[in-house]
């Protein structure tokens, strides 16, 4: 089991991890050694995620998502599978941590009538200082 939050935790075996070749550092060994890693997580079909979490991580995932609902990973900053699979699997812990936390509700707010005040007054002062800039009409000169 994989602890994500206190509430969270996700069976390993709902992870599936795939090794690839990476490009990068690692001179000839890069193109022998399989060290990136893609993670690849089934957040639809999960049953360690509440619901909300769920919805929330299918929003934040963007398009790292695919339309299956699978969650997918790749890790390729460094040159050994283990510190890949590390950096994969601490992505994604982040990403589910991220969409546990629930959104502060937004509450309506309105302007005091002192901000509308001074708001009208910047304006009228504005536009006065734009009549200034006016041309004289010829009646006047």
């Amino acid at each position: 089991m994989i602890i994500i939050a206190p509430n969270i935790a996700i069976d390993e075996k709902e992870i599936k991890e795939e090794f690839i070749r990476a490009s990068g550092p690692g001179g000839q060994n890069v193109n022998k050694v399989a060290t990136a890693v893609q993670l690849k997580f089934d957040v639809a079909n999960s049953s360690s995620l509440p619901h909300g979490v769920r919805q929330r991580l299918i929003r934040i995932a963007g398009k790292r998502m695919t339309a299956e609902g699978i969650l997918i990973i790749d890790a390729r900053r460094y040159r050994t599978q283990g510190q890949n699979r590390r950096d994969a699997l601490e992505r994604m812990g982040a990403l589910i941590r991220l969409a546990a936390e629930r959104p502060k509700p937004r509450k309506k707010t309105r302007p005091s009538m002192a901000a509308k005040k001074r708001r009208m007054e910047g304006k009228r002062r504005r536009s006065e200082t734009k009549k200034m800039r006016r041309r004289v009409s010829p009646a006047y000169e």
